[in-house]
């Protein structure tokens, strides 16, 4: 499952990035220009997922006896500081542009439809990785899906800015808008570096599972007060660590 939606995800991102990239070069938009540069992160994302996919499916062994499921952390991790990299490098590029001395060019109207039109593929490749991420359970694919959430805001951020620069005769916003997107891409790279580094330190921030735990184990005749409860998430996988206590009298048999 992760695989099938790690494959939709890169071969409909790769249709986007250049569609986006090419219409920023040829019309002359920096801000769709990162739109489809943005795009491009989520096709090496897929193919981290594909990589990870198989990593994760080993079983496990005497050097990993816990599984690979923390590859799939890990490849969260590093999408994080992807995101942050492109979103910076986007900044700066539309910093530069706005205060550079040359007169900025108002970018073809055809960047408009092609955003408009990328927009709604996104939202579909958006719908199909959260649908996949809670039938796998998986960090990754639905920290993807909320990357492409976050790509469509971008998108209608970038057709704003170029509806300005078009209609309004007003260059200065697609730079602007570019500046906005990286702003918007760093925001979700700290969102997914956060979620990414609580699992990978083994934390939990839904106390409510505590509750739910220990419930459970109400309900098993002969067990009670549960307690020094420690739950960690592997990849789809909860590994609890519970002390529960029984009758002294009662045999082991």
């Amino acid at each position: 499952m992760l695989r099938r939606a790690s494959l939709i995800a890169l071969f409909g991102n790769a249709i986007l990035a250049l569609a986006k990239i090419g219409t920023g070069i040829w019309a002359g938009s920096l801000a769709v220009l990162g739109d489809g540069i943005d795009s491009s992160t989520d096709v090496v994302i897929a193919a981290l997922s594909l990589f990870v996919a198989g990593v994760v499916a080993r079983p496990a062994d005497s050097d990993h006896p816990w599984g690979h499921g923390r590859a799939e952390t890990v490849a969260t991790t590093a999408l994080s500081f992807i995101l942050f990299f492109a979103g910076g490098q986007l900044i700066l590029s539309g910093l530069g542009k706005l205060f550079r001395p040359e007169p900025l060019r108002i970018p073809d109207p055809a960047a408009l439809f092609v955003t408009a039109a990328s927009m709604a593929g996104k939202g579909f490749l958006a719908w199909t990785q959260f649908r996949y991420g809670r039938k796998a359970d998986s960090a990754m694919l639905r920290a993807n899906g909320k990357n492409m959430a976050g790509d469509i805001a971008i998108s209608g951020a970038v057709l704003a800015g170029l509806f300005l620069a078009v209609a309004a005769n007003i260059p200065a916003a697609d730079p602007v808008a570019a500046v906005l997107v990286g702003m918007w891409v760093i925001r979700n790279a700290f969102g997914i570096f956060r979620e990414a580094n609580l699992e990978l330190m083994d934390g939990n921030a839904d106390t409510s599972l505590y509750g739910l735990l220990f419930e459970a184990v109400r309900s098993v005749p002969g067990a009670g007060k549960p307690h020094r409860a420690r739950m960690r998430r592997i990849a789809g996988t909860w590994d609890i660590d519970l002390d529960i206590e029984v009758d002294g009298d009662m045999t082991v048999r």
